[in-house]
């Protein structure tokens, strides 16, 4: 999934998921990502679902998907459908427990109703996600369903015509970059498998069924992991035995952020939990939170300290106890930006990245020992993709890529070890308008005698004196514009209307030559393409020289500065750029 819109606002969501239930054993370990969820879950509340549903899993997904989220930030809303909407939630933005709660209060009380029409819940799900989504997040629809139509004969509705609103749906969430996982319930065998895939497939999502809630925490682990870039690492299960049984929870390292535990079972599962101190902590208290449904209870770690955790466990004798946890790491993964980004066919392009905390390059080479990267090469011509191989280069990674034709490319980079894997937003370049010329053959000159051209010879020498001269300034010219950046630069986004400011990005100059173009350090983000005219250049004396031909506005100690032609920035020089096409406002510091 391609989303070039991901803005820094929080980290995001909750991040260990232990998930208990009576059937499967897995650990997933997740990476986090840099912006939070915007998620419309979907359910068929239809008569069909009293067969392909009994239990109401569906309902206690739902409530589990919402427990598992972060405590503040991400925002939910609900549809639920049968050929007509019968009871809807706009965003909610999850600020307490008490919005959690009354979510899940929502869900408790939709009632069935007759017939159904999937694309009626779909259509809604993507209007909600249009209406209300925030553009610094992740955004994704989740339904439940059996995925089968049953359209009233009075209204006159078609297939058809159902099919002409979902293709439309379909159209609209793949254009806002919407995934749609869909979780098919199959109690009765009558699942439309098929229609629920395509759906889906085409829009980026996964699919998934059941006929059974001992399913549904895996599932739940497995959209989570998808959405949000995880892996997932099985660990040894065991049978419940009527006692308390530990099961060891390692927390990796100080960059984690939350973790869950949650426990699902038709019968009454017991928990205590235990630092990596040998204290017994209680369940609730300040940093461990407690929720409920009938059918599974969650613990949330908030910030868990490094080591080496026991939970213990106490289910009913016999019962198998699965166990998924996944990891929210303070850690997001960037890429150099390129001193061009128009290029030739044969050219080898080298890139650079690695590991960010809180905004800063992350140079513990313990994190990066056991991991590997990838270019991820996208021919947008063709649409094929490729893989280069990165070399580690202990904190950093590094690694180049032969353009093969004048094509368009995409590019980023993938990094992962065995518990998380990150990616890096994507740099455009190309290769296309690079001529290349065909020189004619020399041919063979006739031999004439001719007399000595005195003349013509003493212009020759003046006119290869002046070429000379020429040259020199030429050279003294491009010897100038060669010159490099030392030091580097601090950026930071704030958005005027929320306040809300990203983290500091250090952008180091030394990679580029000659000039550079403000937008290149802000990933050519498309609603920042109005910074593509502030150039800056390499100035003397450890200094660098901007240029202003966009209609930004630049300040400086809170006065405007005339950068149109030149003004000289000095090592510890903060400027601000303000945008006039949208709403933001950019903070630049020089430092060498």
């Amino acid at each position: 999934m391609n989303r070039l819109k991901r803005a820094t606002r929080q980290l995001i969501l909750a991040s260990a998921i232990c998930l208990l239930s009576f059937s499967s054993l897995s650990i997933v370990q997740a990476a986090q990502g840099t912006s939070r969820i915007d998620a419309v879950l979907v359910l068929d509340v239809s008569h069909s679902m009293s067969t392909s549903d009994p239990g109401k899993i569906g309902n206690e997904a739902m409530k589990m998907f919402i427990d598992m989220l972060s405590t503040k930030g991400d925002q939910v809303g609900i549809v639920a459908y049968t050929d007509e909407i019968q009871r809807e939630k706009a965003l909610l933005e999850i600020e307490s427990a008490a919005d959690k709660t009354n979510l899940k209060g929502f869900i408790d009380q939709l009632n069935r109703g007759a017939y159904t029409d999937v694309s009626v819940g779909v259509k809604e799900a993507v209007q909600i996600l249009e209406d209300g989504a925030d553009p610094a997040h992740e955004p994704m629809i989740i339904l439940l369903a059996d995925g089968n139509n049953d359209f009233n004969d009075a209204s006159g509705r078609t297939q058809a015509q159902s099919d002409t609103d979902m293709d439309k749906a379909i159209q609209e969430a793949n254009d806002s970059g919407v995934p749609i996982y869909t979780i098919g319930l199959n109690a009765d065998g009558k699942l439309n498998k098929e229609a629920l895939a395509e759906l889906s497939d085409l829009t980026g999502g996964k699919s998934f069924s059941t006929d059974s809630a001992d399913d549904l925490p895996q599932i739940l682990s497995e959209i989570f992991a998808s959405h949000l870039d995880l892996n997932v690492v099985p660990v040894d299960s065991f049978t419940a035995d009527g006692n308390y049984q530990n099961v060891k929870i390692s927390v990796p390292n100080a960059n984690v952020l939350e973790a869950n535990i949650s426990i699902m079972s038709s019968q009454p599962v017991e928990a205590k939990l235990i630092d990596p101190a040998g204290n017994s902590v209680a369940i609730p208290s300040d940093d461990i939170l407690l929720s409920k449904s009938k059918s599974y209870s969650l613990i949330k770690l908030l910030s868990p300290v490094e080591g080496d955790w026991t939970l213990q466990v106490k289910g009913v004798n016999r019962d198998k106890i699965d166990i998924n946890l996944i990891f929210n790491y303070d850690l997001g993964l960037a890429i150099d930006p390129l001193a061009q980004t128009s290029y030739s066919k044969g050219d080898a392009v080298t890139f650079r990245s690695y590991l960010i905390s809180g905004g800063q390059k992350l140079k513990d080479e313990e994190q990066y020992r056991n991991m590997s990267a990838v270019l991820l090469v996208k021919d947008l011509d063709t649409g094929t993709t490729k893989e280069v191989p990165m070399d580690n280069g202990g904190d950093h990674f590094e690694g180049t890529y032969k353009i093969e034709d004048e094509h368009d490319y995409e590019i980023k980079v993938k990094a992962e070890e065995e518990s998380f894997f990150r990616e890096t937003e994507a740099l455009a370049i190309t290769a296309k308008g690079a001529g290349t010329g065909q020189s004619t053959p020399n041919q063979p000159a006739v031999e004439e005698k001719k007399p000595f051209p005195v003349v013509p010879v003493i212009l020759g020498v003046i006119g290869l004196a002046a070429v000379l001269a020429a040259a020199f300034v030429i050279l003294r010219l491009l010897k100038k514009a060669n010159r490099g950046f030392v030091g580097q630069l601090i950026i930071e986004i704030r958005d005027e209307n929320t306040g809300d400011k990203t983290s500091p990005q250090y952008k180091k100059l030394s990679a580029f030559k000659g000039k550079l173009l403000l937008h290149q350090l802000l990933q050519l983000a498309p609603e920042l393409k109005e910074t593509e005219k502030v150039v800056f250049k390499p100035g003397s004396n450890d200094r660098i020289v901007l240029q202003n031909g966009s209609l930004c506005t630049i300040e400086k100690a809170g006065r405007t500065i005339d950068a149109s032609h030149a003004f000289e920035m000095k090592s510890g020089d903060l400027i601000t750029v303000s945008l006039k096409q949208v709403d933001k406002t950019i903070f630049i510091e020089y430092l060498v």
